[in-house]
């Protein structure tokens, strides 16, 4: 009983937890938002992209989650092959040169960082310190939840702040016409004038 009031309480003990469920769920509010490509109408692409940027965060949360598991693998790989070093190296390049080509997506990415980062501190100073494996599941679990949860909002809120241009208030619409005859009025008028003047000035 203890050990399950605990688990409840977790979220209250540690805040940096919930503060990684709201970046995450930040993060799927703004990864949801239709860009160019759903404005040219390749939803396959979309999705891809959505897919891909999952992806992006489950990465993210593993290399925070088991930094010194993976860089002794790495380590251990690089010094046993040559090929396998040259491979890694051009690799990481190539991967930061892309994330500094793309800095709202470098910013994504450092945000979500700390934010994991944030909350493995915060269990440990709980004493909270599960394996390596299972904090990595529980920390993919509660950021694919909050991105999950972000995206869902989203799709709720669409349909209110996307409003297509056919529903324009009719008094903006007829403006235009009045306009233009208000405009027109003193050309028709000019004629008038010129004859009751020529009227005016014969013997």
């Amino acid at each position: 009983m203890t050990t399950v009031l605990n688990l409840i309480l977790l979220p209250l003990r540690a805040p940096m937890v919930l503060l990684l469920l709201l970046v995450s769920t930040y993060l799927g509010l703004h990864w949801s938002r239709p860009g160019s490509w759903a404005d040219a109408g390749v939803g396959g692409v979309t999705d891809l992209i959505w897919s891909a940027e999952c992806l992006q965060a489950l990465v993210v949360v593993v290399v925070c989650t088991m930094p010194d598991l993976l860089l002794r693998r790495i380590s251990s790989i690089m010094a046993a092959s040559r090929v396998a070093s040259l491979v890694i190296t051009l690799l990481l390049v190539v991967t930061g040169g892309l994330y500094l080509l793309h800095l709202e997506v470098l910013s994504n990415v450092l945000i979500l960082s700390s934010s994991v980062l944030l909350a493995r501190l915060d269990l440990v100073r709980l004493r909270v310190v599960p394996p390596p494996f299972v904090m990595t599941l529980i920390l993919c679990v509660l950021v694919l939840g909050g991105i999950t949860l972000g995206r869902a909002l989203e799709l709720q809120i669409r349909p209110y702040v996307d409003v297509p241009q056919s529903t324009r208030s009719p008094a903006a619409v007829d403006q235009r016409p009045v306009r233009s005859r208000t405009r027109r009025a003193p050309d028709r008028a000019i004629p008038h004038l010129q004859g009751s003047a020529a009227q005016g000035q014969a013997p």
